[in-house]
C-alpha cells in the first residue's frame, strides 16, 4: 500500500500500466515493482521448476523473482525485471512461464510431483525406454525450457554502440563512489561516473539517516550537482557496467530510452566499450535471505528492500510484518518500520545476546521455522511463539559484497570472517581499487573514507596527486552478525528462488558426491537462473560446506563470469541486426555483375556472382550449362579477387613458406607458380592455394576465400612465436589487387588483345605485365583445367578492366562465368575447395600425402604420422550415379548396399557434387580406403532429403586427368 508522507517519488506525475490486462497507477520516480506493491498485487510470477508462487523479493537488480514479459505491438521483451524497469505510461507487462492464468497455473501440478523431481533427476529418469526419448521426453523437455517467451518476428528496436575513454572510472554513486569521484575530479582526472540506477546516491537514497548534516539524498544529490558542473566529469546513470576485460576494458550498458514512452530516434540501449586508466569499484553489497521452510512465499521479502521501498518509493509492503534477521542492520529496518507507524507484529534475532530495543514484541535467540500461506504470507512460525499473524516478512542473513566484477578476469574472493562474506582479493583486476561495501566496508563514515583513500591509490598510479578532502560527518556504527545460513525443518527450505533449489538438493547433490562446488552448481542449476544467484550462492555454498565437513572458504565460490546483469544479444551486436550482421565486402565488378542480372551469393564475407542469365534462361541450371560449355569451347571470364592474397618479403622467406607448406617453395624460380598444402599443428590440412615467386626473396602467397584471414592470423603465429629468427615480412594485399581469371581455349587470344604485348608463359609461369600502360601482374594457372590465366591489376582498374576483357571476350563467343559454373569446372577436375579440407582430413586423404617432403621440417609433419591419421583412412574419390535415381547431395552417406543405412555402417560421406553438360551428374566425397575400392557400387542415402541412389566409386579427377588442356 502506499503511505502518504514517505518517499521520493514526483507524486504531482501520475503514470499507468497493465499488468495481465489490468491497468495501475502510481507515480513519476517509481518502479514496476514498487508499483504493484503499492497497489498491494504481490504475486507476480512463478517458479521455473516448481510453478511455486513468487512475489516480489528486493528492490534491485538481483531481484530472483520479479520476471515479467513486456509487449510492445508484435515485439515481445521477455524476463523483464520489474525491480529495474522504471515506470512509463502505457506499458504492456505480462506475467511468464504459467499454463493458464498466474492465479490458477496447471504446471503447479509440478509443485506435488516435487518427491519424483528432486536435484539431478533428469540424469536418471530419461534414460528408458530408449525410444521415448525423441517421441516424448525431448517434446517435453522443450517446451518446458526457458522463461518467457520470443514474438519470432524481427526485432524493430534500434541498438548503438558507443566508445569511451577516461582516467578514473567510478563504479557505484553509493557513499563510496561519490567520494571517489570527488576526489578523483578535483584531481584533475577525467572522470566516468556509472551507475545502473536512474537515480544517482545507491543506497542513500533508500535509508533515513544524515550525511554531512543533511538527508542522504540530498547530500547525494547535491555532490552529484558539484560533479555535473565539471568538464572533466561524466555521468552516467542507468548505466550497468557489465564486464572487466584485460587492458583497462569494462563492457557497459546504456538504458537509453526504457524510461520514455515515445523513444524517437533514440536507441533502445547503448553497449559502451570503456577504457580506462584506473578504477574505483563501488558497487555495494546485497543482502541475502536465511533458508527455513517455505521462504519462498510471497511476502517473504529482504528486511532492507522492506525500508528501501518505504523511504524511496513511499510503499509498504504489508501491513503486518514480522522481521527475522542475525544482524543489527534488521532493527535499521524496524526503526523505520515503526517510525513510519506500520506495524510489527515481531521482531526475531537468531543471537541470544543481540541489544536491541523497541515498541514491538522481540524473540532473541529464536527463529522463523515456517511460514503459512501460499499466495501470499497469513502467518509466520517462530519457536517459542508459534503461529504469529502477518501479511509480510522481512529476512536479512547478512549482506554479501558485490564481488562479481572484481572476479571477471578470473580471480577467486576470499572468505572474511567478520562479515561472513568473501570481499574481493586485491588486485584481481588490474588498476582497480575496490570501495566502500563492495569491499567489506560496511558503515556509511567507512565507506566515505574508503572512497576517498581508494581515488587516491588508483590517482597515485596515475601520477596523479590528490588532496585528502574532508571527509562528512555520518554513521559509523559497525554491524554485528553470527552467521546464519538455514533453520533446520522437515519440509523444503529453498535457496535458488527462481530455478526451486532447495538446502535438501545441495546435501543430496554432496551425497551423491558432486562436492565440488561448479559440479553441486551444475548437478542442482543452483546459480543458473537469469539471476545468476546473486542472492543465493554464498548461502548454497556454506550447506555445500556443512554437508561435506568443510569450512565455506575451503568449499570455495563458482567462477564470476560476465556479464554481470543479462544483456541484449541485440545490444552487444548493435549495427549487427540484417545486413550489419556481418561485414559485407564487394570486388570491383560488383556493379557490373548486378547490372548483367546476376543472383549475388555470400562467399565469406565476400558477395560474388552465382551465374550471368541470358534473356530466355528460366533456370539457373540453363545458364550454369551455358557458361561451362562456353569455358570449355571458348573463353569465360570470372573475378578471383576474393582469394586471399599475401606479400611475404625478406631474407628468409623462402625458408618461411618451407616451414609453412607440405612440399619446398625455397627452389622456388623468379616467374614461377607452385601450388601448396598446408597443415596445422595437429597434422590436419588447414588450407591450399598457390605461391608465385615475383623476384628473388619475394613472394605472393594465394588462399582459399574462405581462409583467407585464417591464414594470415597462422602466419603471424608462425613468425611471432615459432619462428622469430626468421627475418621476413608479410602482408595482406587481397584488397589492393583486382584479379580475374580468363579460361578457355581461346584464352590466349583475349588477352593478346589486352595487353600491351601477347602472353608468353609456360604453364605455373607468372611476370610483370602491362594493360594500357598500367603494370599488372599475369599468372598462368588453371581451377578450371582449361589453358588459363589470371590477370591481376590494381583495385582502382579493376572495374574497367573486367568491363574491357568481357566485351573482347563476347566477341570471341565467350563472355563472363560465375561460382556455379566454377564449381562445375573444379568437380570435373577434382579440385579443392573446403567442402573437401574441412578440417578434419589429412594430406594422405586428398591424395597429397607424396607430396610432404622429407628433406625439411614443416608445422604438422610430426602430428601427420600420428598412429591412426596414417592407415585405414577416409579418402578422396570420386563418385557417378548408377542406379534409377540420378540425382546426387552433398552431405549424404555412403554404405554397403547390403548395410543398413545408420551410423555403425557408414564407409563415407559424399563432399561436393555438380551436374556436367558433359558427363552428367558427378560428385566428390570420402571413402574408407577409397584409393582401392574403385569400380564399387555403393548405397548413398541421404536421410535428410530423403533421397537414395546407388553409385560408382571413380578416380576423382572425370575430366582430362593428365592435364593436357592446361598444359597446352
Amino acid at each position: 500500500m502506499r503511505h502518504d508522507t514517505k518517499g521520493l517519488i514526483d507524486r504531482t506525475q501520475r503514470r499507468s500500466f497493465t499488468f495481465d490486462g489490468n491497468t495501475y497507477s502510481g507515480f513519476k520516480g517509481d518502479t514496476l515493482a514498487s508499483t504493484l506493491l503499492a497497489n498491494n498485487v504481490h504475486l507476480v510470477g512463478r517458479s521455473f521448476k516448481y510453478h511455486r508462487p513468487r512475489g516480489i523479493m528486493s528492490d534491485g537488480t538481483q531481484d530472483p523473482n520479479g520476471l515479467v514479459e513486456l509487449h510492445q505491438g508484435d515485439q515481445i521483451t521477455p524476463n523483464l525485471r520489474l525491480t529495474g524497469q522504471e515506470l512509463v505510461n502505457g506499458l504492456d507487462i505480462r506475467s511468464q512461464n504459467h499454463l493458464g492464468s498466474l492465479d490458477w497455473d496447471l504446471l503447479e501440478l509440478n509443485d506435488l510431483l516435487s518427491p519424483f523431481l528432486s536435484a539431478g533427476f533428469y540424469y536418471k529418469t530419461f534414460m528408458w525406454p530408449k525410444a521415448f526419448w525423441e517421441k516424448l521426453y525431448e517434446p517435453i523437455i522443450r517446451r518446458a525450457a526457458g522463461l518467457g517467451r520470443l514474438s519470432m518476428v524481427n526485432n524493430s528496436d534500434r541498438y548503438e554502440k558507443a566508445f569511451a575513454f577516461c582516467d578514473v572510472l567510478v563504479i557505484g554513486s553509493g557513499p563510496a563512489g561519490l567520494m571517489a569521484a570527488l576526489t578523483a575530479a578535483e584531481a584533475g582526472a577525467q572522470v566516468i561516473l556509472a551507475e545502473e540506477d536512474f537515480v544517482f546516491g545507491g543506497c542513500l537514497n533508500s535509508e533515513t539517516y544524515d550525511v554531512g548534516g543533511a538527508s542522504g539524498h540530498i547530500w547525494a544529490a547535491e555532490q552529484i550537482a558539484k560533479l555535473r558542473e565539471m568538464d572533466n566529469v561524466r555521468l552516467m546513470k542507468r548505466t550497468t557496467i557489465t564486464g572487466a576485460y584485460d587492458g583497462g576494458t569494462y563492457a557497459a550498458v546504456e538504458r537509453v530510452s526504457h524510461h520514455v514512452a515515445q523513444s524517437g530516434d533514440a536507441p533502445l540501449e547503448t553497449f559502451w566499450r570503456i577504457t580506462a586508466r584506473g578504477c574505483v569499484y563501488a558497487a555495494g553489497a546485497m543482502e541475502r535471505p536465511i533458508a527455513f521452510q517455505n521462504n519462498d512465499r510471497p511476502g517473504v521479502m529482504m528486511a532492507s528492500a522492506l525500508r528501501g521501498y518505504l523511504n524511496r518509493y513511499g510503499v509498504a509492503a504489508g501491513k503486518r510484518v514480522v522481521l527475522f534477521g542475525n544482524n543489527d542492520d534488521t532493527f535499521r529496518t524496524a526503526h523505520d518500520l515503526a517510525a513510519a507507524g506500520i506495524h510489527i507484529a515481531a521482531y526475531v534475532d537468531s543471537r541470544a545476546d543481540a541489544d536491541i530495543t523497541g515498541d514491538f514484541p522481540i524473540y532473541k535467540g529464536a527463529h522463523v521455522t515456517n511460514v503459512k500461506g501460499r499466495k501470499r504470507v497469513e502467518a509466520v512460525t517462530i519457536t517459542g511463539a508459534g503461529d504469529v499473524m502477518a501479511d509480510c516478512l522481512g529476512v536479512s542473513g547478512g549482506y554479501n559484497p558485490t564481488v562479481h566484477l572484481a572476479c571477471h578476469m578470473n580471480g577467486r574472493p576470499q572468505w572474511n570472517e567478520n562479515i561472513a562474506a568473501f570481499i574481493p582479493t586485491p588486485n584481481m583486476v588490474p588498476g582497480m581499487e575496490v570501495a566502500g561495501a563492495a569491499g567489506g566496508t560496511f558503515s556509511t563514515h567507512g565507506c566515505l573514507k574508503s572512497g576517498v583513500f581508494r581515488a587516491r591509490e588508483v590517482l597515485k598510479a596515475l601520477g596523479l596527486e590528490a588532496r585528502a578532502p574532508a571527509i562528512p560527518k555520518a554513521d559509523a556504527s559497525q554491524t554485528r552478525i553470527r552467521p546464519l545460513w538455514m533453520v533446520p525443518c522437515k519440509g523444503r527450505a529453498w535457496l535458488d528462488f527462481q530455478n526451486d533449489v532447495t538446502v535438501k538438493d545441495v546435501k543430496l547433490a554432496a551425497q551423491e558426491n558432486f562436492k565440488s562446488v561448479e559440479h553441486m552448481k551444475r548437478y542442482t542449476t543452483q546459480g543458473m537462473a537469469p539471476d545468476q544467484g546473486k542472492n543465493s550462492n554464498v548461502n548454497a555454498l556454506a550447506v555445500l560446506a556443512d554437508a561435506t565437513g568443510r569450512g565455506i572458504a575451503e568449499t570455495g565460490t563458482t567462477t564470476y563470469r560476465p556479464p554481470y546483469t543479462p544483456v541484449a544479444i541485440a545490444a552487444m551486436g548493435a549495427h549487427g541486426q540484417g545486413a550489419g550482421f556481418a561485414p559485407q565486402r564487394f570486388t570491383t565488378s560488383d556493379k557490373i555483375s548486378r547490372d548483367m542480372n546476376a543472383p549475388m551469393i555470400e562467399a565469406g564475407l565476400w558477395y560474388r556472382p552465382s551465374y550471368f542469365p541470358k534473356d530466355g534462361e528460366g533456370h539457373w541450371r540453363q545458364s550454369c550449362d551455358r557458361e561451362v560449355a562456353m569455358v570449355r569451347s571458348a573463353v569465360g571470364v570470372t573475378d578471383v579477387s576474393t582469394l586471399g592474397k599475401i606479400d611475404i618479403q625478406g631474407p628468409d622467406a623462402g625458408a618461411f613458406l618451407d616451414f609453412l607448406y607440405i612440399n619446398t617453395f625455397s627452389t622456388l624460380k623468379p616467374g614461377k607458380v607452385r601450388y601448396g598444402l598446408m597443415l596445422r599443428e595437429d597434422g590436419y590440412v588447414m588450407d591450399d592455394g598457390t605461391t608465385a615467386c615475383i623476384a628473388t626473396n619475394h613472394y605472393v602467397m594465394t588462399t582459399t576465400t574462405a581462409a583467407a584471414g585464417q591464414v594470415m592470423r597462422h602466419l603471424e603465429f608462425v613468425s611471432q612465436c615459432l619462428r622469430p629468427d626468421l627475418d621476413v615480412q608479410f602482408i595482406s594485399v587481397t584488397e589492393q589487387w583486382a584479379q580475374f581469371a580468363v579460361a578457355g581455349p581461346k584464352s590466349r587470344d583475349l588477352l593478346a588483345q589486352v595487353l600491351d604485348a601477347p602472353p608468353d608463359l609456360p604453364f605455373m609461369g607468372c611476370g610483370e605485365v602491362s594493360v594500357g600502360g598500367i603494370k599488372a601482374r599475369l599468372f598462368r594457372i588453371s581451377f578450371s583445367g582449361e589453358h588459363a590465366y589470371e590477370l591481376a591489376v590494381p583495385a582502382r582498374y579493376g572495374e574497367s578492366l573486367f568491363k574491357g576483357v568481357l566485351d573482347k571476350a563476347d566477341a570471341l563467343g565467350g563472355g563472363a562465368y560465375g561460382m556455379e559454373a566454377l564449381n562445375v569446372m573444379r568437380v570435373e577436375k577434382g579440385f579443392l575447395t573446403h567442402s573437401e579440407i574441412d578440417g578434419r582430413v589429412t594430406a594422405g586423404d586428398v591424395g597429397m600425402g607424396a607430396m610432404m617432403s622429407e628433406g625439411k621440417d614443416f608445422i604438422g609433419k610430426t602430428a601427420a604420422q600420428r598412429p591412426g591419421l596414417l592407415e585405414d583412412r577416409e579418402e578422396l574419390v570420386g563418385l557417378k550415379p548408377v542406379g534409377a535415381v540420378k540425382e546426387l547431395n552433398a552431405g549424404a552417406f555412403l554404405f554397403a548396399v547390403e548395410d543398413d543405412p545408420i551410423r555403425e555402417t557408414q564407409q563415407g560421406y559424399t563432399t561436393s557434387v555438380a551436374f556436367s553438360p558433359e558427363l552428367g551428374m558427378i560428385g566428390l566425397g570420402f571413402l574408407k580406403n577409397g584409393r582401392e575400392r574403385h569400380g564399387e557400387v555403393l548405397k548413398l542415402v541421404d536421410h535428410m532429403r530423403q533421397v537414395t541412389t546407388r553409385v560408382e566409386i571413380c578416380h576423382p579427377v572425370f575430366l582430362d586427368p593428365e592435364g593436357s588442356k592446361a598444359r597446352d
